[in-house]
C-alpha cells in the first residue's frame, strides 16, 4: 500500500502462526485472473471467512469472471442470476399449495435451492421488491424463511451508480439500497485497465477460456485452509487492538460527515483479522496496519451508494486511529479525538493543560475549522481569556490572532452594496442585530465586534446567516465560560 507508514505498535503479526510461503501475488494469477495482487488478501478473506462480497467496477472489469472462475476452482454449484431480469419464482421455483396447507415449491434448474455459490449480478439495477427478497438470502442465507443448506457464498456484481452530482456512473445503475449495501461484508472496486502492467494488459488481451490448472486450484485451497487455521489465533492477539480502533475510526469518519452503523462497525472489526490473516498466508511479514486500513477501504458502503468518500479523509482517520490503537482508553486525547462535536473537542482540549503543543494546535485547528461563523471567534475569544493560545504553535496562533484582533477591537471596513445585491439584505440584518445590543453588558461588544467581522470576510450571505451566527456567539460563549 501506498503512502502508508508501518507504525510502530504493540500491535503486531503473531509469532505463532506458522504460515507456509504463498505466492507474492496471490493465487488469482494462476487461475487466469489478472490485476488482483493488492486485492488478494481481502478476496481471500471474503473466501475464508464466506462473508457476502460485492465487486463494483465499469463493464468489462472481470467481475463476473472472477467469481465464476473461483467458484468453478472450489467446485461449487453455482447460480448466476442478472438480477435487473431477474423475479422471485427465478430464485426459488414455482409455489404450490402441498400438504397440510403448506406452500411447496416446484424447483427448476435454475432454482437457488442446493447452490453452494450464488452470483447476483447487476444488483444495482434490481427492482426494489426484489432487493427486499434477497437480504435474507445474502444476510442470513434463507429465503422465505427456510434455510439454504447448502449456500456458502453470497456474492453480487454491479456497476459505479449513477448520481444527480457525478457524470461518471452509469444510467440505470442506481446508488444500492442502504440496508442492502450494509448487507456486504466486503465491496470491493475492481482494478482499472490503467492500474495493471503491461504483461497484465497482453495476458488480458490474449487470455483464452481455458481449463483450471490443478495446481492453481489446489494452491487456491490450501491457502483458504490456511487463513481460516490462522484466523483464531491472529484474533486473540490483535482482538482487544483492532476493536480499539474500529471504535476510533467510526467516530472519527462521523466527525468527517461518513456515519456508519453499529452493524458495519462490527463488520469492519471482523474483515481487518480476516484481511490480515490472509494478507499473512500470502506474505508473513504483512503488517497489520496496512491490513487494516486494506480491509477498511474495501469494507465501506459509500461506492455502492454513490456517495464520495476523500482518500485523503480516510487516510487521516485510519492513521489517527491506528496511532491509538494502544493507548489507554482513559488516555485524554483518545477522548478528545473521540468526541463528536467538534465545540467538545475544542473545550476539551483547552481543559487538559497536558496535551503537547503539537497535539493541541491540531485539535483546536480542526475544530476551529468545524466550528460555524459566531461561534468560531466566540471558541478564539476563549483562547485568548483562558491563556490557551500560548499553548498552541505559531501557526495555529497567528491564525486565532489575526481573528481575535477583529473581534477585541471595532473593525473598519467600507463595502458598496445596492439594494438589489444579495449582502445587502444581510448587512440590514447586520445592523438589525446590532441595535439590539445594550451597550452596558459586559460582553456587547465581543458580540458586535465577531458579527461584523464574519460580514467583512463575507461569511454571512443571507439574513439566516446573520442570525445564526449572532446566536451562535452568545451560545458558544455562554457554554465556553460556564464550563
Amino acid at each position: 500500500m501506498q503512502g502508508v507508514q508501518r507504525e510502530k505498535a504493540k500491535v503486531e503479526s503473531p509469532q505463532s502462526v506458522k504460515v507456509a510461503s504463498a505466492r507474492p501475488d496471490g493465487p488469482f494469477k494462476a487461475l487466469g485472473l489478472q490485476g488482483f495482487k493488492e486485492l488478494a488478501p481481502v478476496l481471500l478473506a471474503a473466501l475464508a471467512t464466506e462473508e457476502p462480497l460485492l465487486l463494483i467496477g465499469p463493464h468489462g472489469t472481470a467481475k463476473t469472471l472472477l467469481l465464476t472462475r473461483v467458484a468453478a476452482a472450489l467446485g461449487l454449484t453455482t447460480r448466476h442470476y442478472n438480477a435487473s431480469l431477474l423475479n422471485f419464482d427465478d430464485l426459488v421455483g414455482f409455489p404450490l399449495p402441498g400438504k397440510n396447507g403448506c406452500l411447496e415449491y416446484v424447483k427448476t434448474p435454475a432454482a437457488i435451492w442446493g447452490a453452494g455459490a450464488v452470483i447476483f449480478d447487476e444488483i444495482s439495477r434490481c427492482r426494489p421488491d426484489i432487493q427486499n427478497k434477497l437480504f435474507p438470502i445474502i444476510h442470513e442465507r434463507k429465503v422465505q424463511g427456510l434455510p439454504l443448506e447448502a449456500l456458502r457464498y453470497r456474492w453480487a456484481a454491479m456497476n459505479p451508480p449513477s448520481t444527480d452530482d457525478q457524470n461518471n456512473g452509469y444510467l440505470g445503475s442506481e446508488p444500492l439500497d442502504t440496508a442492502l449495501a450494509d448487507r456486504f461484508a466486503l465491496i470491493v472496486e475492481m482494478p482499472n485497465w490503467n492500474s495493471l502492467s503491461e504483461a497484465e494488459q497482453i495476458a488480458v488481451i490474449q487470455a483464452e477460456e481455458t481449463p483450471l490448472d490443478a495446481d492453481a486450484v489446489l494452491a487456491l485451497v490450501q491457502i483458504i485452509a490456511r487463513i481460516r487455521a490462522a484466523l483464531p489465533i491472529i484474533k486473540i492477539t490483535l482482538a482487544a487492538g483492532i476493536a480499539s480502533y474500529v471504535r476510533t475510526l467510526v467516530a472519527l469518519l462521523a466527525q468527517a460527515d461518513f456515519a456508519l452503523s453499529p452493524r458495519r462497525a462490527g463488520m469492519l472489526y471482523r474483515s481487518i483479522l480476516a484481511v490480515h490473516a490472509a494478507a499473512m498466508a500470502i506474505d508473513p511479514s504483512s503488517s497489520p496496519s496496512d491490513s487494516a486500513l486494506l480491509a477498511v477501504r474495501n469494507s465501506l458502503p459509500h461506492r455502492a451508494q454513490g456517495i464520495p468518500l476523500p482518500d485523503v479523509k480516510l487516510l487521516a482517520a485510519h492513521r489517527d486511529a491506528w496511532h491509538f490503537v494502544n493507548i489507554d482508553p482513559a488516555d485524554p486525547l483518545k477522548a478528545i479525538l473521540c468526541a463528536a462535536d467538534p465545540l467538545e473537542r475544542f473545550r476539551l482540549a483547552v481543559a487538559t493543560p497536558v496535551l503537547p503543543e503539537g497535539e493541541f494546535s491540531r485539535v483546536i485547528a480542526d475544530a476551529l475549522a468545524q466550528l460555524q461563523a459566531g461561534a468560531r471567534e466566540a471558541a478564539i475569544v476563549h483562547l485568548f481569556e483562558t491563556g490557551a493560545v500560548g499553548r498552541l504553535n505559531a501557526a495555529v496562533s497567528g491564525q486565532a490572532a489575526e481573528i481575535y484582533r477583529d473581534v477585541a477591537t471595532p473593525l473598519n471596513f467600507s463595502e458598496t452594496l445596492h439594494a438589489s445585491h444579495g449582502r445587502f439584505q444581510a448587512w440590514s440584518k447586520v445592523k438589525d442585530l446590532l441595535s439590539r445590543l445594550d451597550p452596558a453588558e459586559p460582553r456587547a461588544h465581543l458580540r458586535a465586534n465577531a458579527l461584523a467581522a464574519a460580514f467583512a470576510r463575507k461569511e454571512l450571505a443571507t439574513p439566516g446567516d446573520a442570525e445564526k451566527a449572532f446566536q451562535s456567539f452568545a451560545a458558544t460563549d455562554t457554554h465556553l465560560r460556564a464550563a
